[in-house]
């Protein structure tokens, strides 16, 4: 059956669908944004051979549905990123977040996790900023933690090959430092085994993974998605999760402003990052 052929998806069967998708990925979507979901599920519509929205929802919500749910998470959710994006954030964590660090946990292993890392690139970018941060700060010993939902992106993400406009905006300098070229294709680039070596990746909810204490953690362009009562549960599970004196660093276009948290704002020419910082008790 081709895609145009499909009829629409109705208003309640939105609603059945958001509701689905809110309970397993915590995403919020809007009823203006019924024309995108119809989008994405006509792609299992195809794969399953299916008529109807009303055939594929009582196909995820049946018994066997377990290994449908892993493809129904990857057509939902996006994952538009690339190597070298708002790179502010790696000047500040640099330049202000690293000698922070130094100063309260000399000579200990930093650990940094990248929250909602899609397709690799940011976890593996932070490895390489942290490297080449070595060359001012002297040599220190840092793992990242990198996870998501989708099991196909954290697949594609652990091999570490790109191609195209995910590293078209690595600086060449960098490009010839951190991967190597694909000598059968040599449009594609592999990150260097080493850099691979500092990062693990873990198929996990973010409202539920239960990682080791964290000095930082990045997550970007993820809270969007989020209502607010889930950002702010979301925002307070960082806040545990982080050490004292750790930092959060969220998208250029987020805030927690809004938002009932504990987290203290620093503001930089860069942008604004938010710290842990524990509050003196009274005597």
């Amino acid at each position: 059956m081709h895609e145009l052929d499909f009829p629409e998806l109705s208003m309640d069967q939105f609603r059945q669908f958001a509701e689905i998708i809110h309970r397993e990925t915590h995403i919020t979507l809007k009823e203006n944004k019924i024309k995108l979901l119809a989008n994405r599920l006509r792609k299992r519509l195809v794969s399953l051979n299916l008529r109807d929205y009303e055939s594929y929802f009582k196909y995820l919500t049946g018994a066997d549905s377990a290994g449908e749910i892993m493809y129904f998470h990857e057509v939902i959710t996006t994952n538009e990123t690339y190597f070298w994006r708002n790179t502010k954030n790696f000047d500040i964590l640099k330049d202000n977040i690293l000698p922070a660090l130094f100063l309260h946990y000399p000579r200990e292993q930093l650990n940094f996790w990248a929250a909602g890392c899609s397709t690799g690139e940011e976890p593996y970018n932070i490895a390489m900023e942290l490297t080449e941060s070595m060359k001012k700060h002297g040599v220190f010993d840092f793992r990242v933690r990198a996870s998501d939902i989708s099991r196909g992106v954290i697949d594609f993400a652990r091999k570490g090959i790109y191609s195209g406009r995910k590293i078209e905006k690595v600086p060449p300098m960098q490009l010839g430092r951190y991967f190597k070229q694909e000598t059968e294709n040599k449009e594609e680039f592999t990150v260097r085994d080493d850099i691979k070596k500092r990062v693990e990746f873990f198929v996990e909810d973010l409202f539920t993974a239960e990682p080791e204490q964290m000095h930082c953690i990045f997550c970007r362009n993820v809270m969007i998605y989020f209502n607010q009562e889930d950002q702010e549960e979301l925002v307070a599970r960082f806040y545990r999760i982080l050490k004292p004196f750790g930092f959060l660093i969220i998208g250029h276009a987020e805030s927690l402003h809004i938002l009932k948290t504990d987290f203290v704002s620093h503001h930089f020419p860069e942008g604004v990052v938010y710290q842990k910082i524990l509050k003196q008790k009274k005597v």
